[in-house]
């Protein structure tokens, strides 16, 4: 079964002011760099539909559907102090969003085993009542929704190098989302502890690993083998949604993280073994070396295909974070 590569041209209208490090051509470098990789016929595209205002109602507010609505078409807005909109933005977030929608729809009808929306901006930083950290609309968060709406169990697996607090505060007391973040810590936009467990009936649903500056992916791979998966296990997730995020790779300019596209083709192959074919979808949220992005991206892609790509880098290994590992295990062993 091929892989569905959901992107859009229109994508590329969202425009921050010149020299915002989330570009538009971080969309032609993830696309490119999957292109070059020599996937074929194993990849099939497909142009994503504007996700529909009831759709993010289920994820934010009114209120801040509507304030971005009335945007659409000016030329530039400052949302905060680097989240920007352009007379594109609104539409292009609309597909971002929408993208994910559309992947669910063709895997229920078994046209592919694994998604991955290549869209833009991101938007895990997103929170139900604003637009942060260069997010409009919580992309994956809008997907998660819909699925529990229909009454799936979902998981979401972060590896962006920031902590997806707008993913986070979206599910944080919910008992049928189970959120897991690797990140760099502290890093923006501050929050990610280990502490941040979970409320109510979301209580131990949401699992942080906030690790320090340098940590290699065998770090990362320590805590899929010996945390995540358990947990994975134990919950029961329907489907699970990724969180792609590239800016963890050492190459990064806003970073400071070690991983290597080969580490992230490694933290695939895993996640992808959690899920039954046709359950499992990837949003493209940060990566700002260009290089780094395409590799990553062709990488992640390669292992949803249970190939190697051929930019995949040697796994890293040697670097600290394992005593957040040992954190989460000490914890449940108490």
């Amino acid at each position: 079964m091929p892989i569905l590569m959901i992107a859009d041209e229109r994508l590329a209208n969202h425009r921050p002011p010149s020299g915002h490090p989330e570009r538009p051509e971080r969309l032609a470098a993830a696309i490119d760099g999957v292109n070059e990789a020599g996937f074929g016929d194993a990849l099939l595209w497909r142009e994503p539909t504007e996700a529909p205002t009831e759709a993010l109602l289920r994820v934010h507010t009114n209120t801040h559907v509507t304030a971005l609505d009335e945007h659409a078409g000016v030329d530039r807005v400052q949302i905060d102090g680097d989240t920007f909109m352009s007379s594109g933005s609104m539409q292009a977030a609309r597909l971002a969003a929408g993208a994910g929608l559309d992947a669910v729809a063709a895997l229920r009808a078994g046209e592919a085993d694994s998604a991955f929306c290549l869209v833009r901006p991101p938007g895990h930083h997103a929170t139900p009542q604003n637009a942060m950290g260069f997010c409009l609309f919580n992309n994956v968060a809008v997907t998660a929704q819909a699925l529990t709406h229909a009454g799936a169990r979902v998981a979401i697996i972060d590896v962006d190098a920031h902590h997806g607090n707008g993913t986070q505060d979206a599910f944080f007391d919910r008992e049928d989302v189970l959120f897991i973040s690797l990140h760099e810590y502290p890093q923006y936009p501050g929050s990610g502890a280990l502490s941040e467990v979970g409320r109510a009936d979301g209580y131990q649903r949401t699992i942080n690993f906030p690790l320090p500056s340098l940590a290699t992916g065998d770090v990362y791979l320590r805590a899929f083998d010996e945390v995540i998966e358990p947990a994975l296990e134990s919950f029961g997730a329907d489907w699970i949604l990724i969180s792609a995020g590239f800016d963890a790779h050492r190459e990064d300019p806003l970073t400071n993280l070690g991983l290597t596209s080969g580490d992230y083709a490694a933290m695939t192959a895993r996640i992808c073994s959690y899920a039954p074919a046709g359950r499992r979808i990837a949003f493209l949220e940060g990566g700002y070396d260009l290089h780094a992005l395409g590799r990553s991206a062709a990488a992640c892609v390669g292992a949803m295909l249970g190939e190697d790509a051929a930019s995949t880098e040697p796994q890293s290994n040697g670097g600290p974070g394992n005593h957040v590992v040992d954190a989460h295990i000490e914890r449940a062993n108490l």
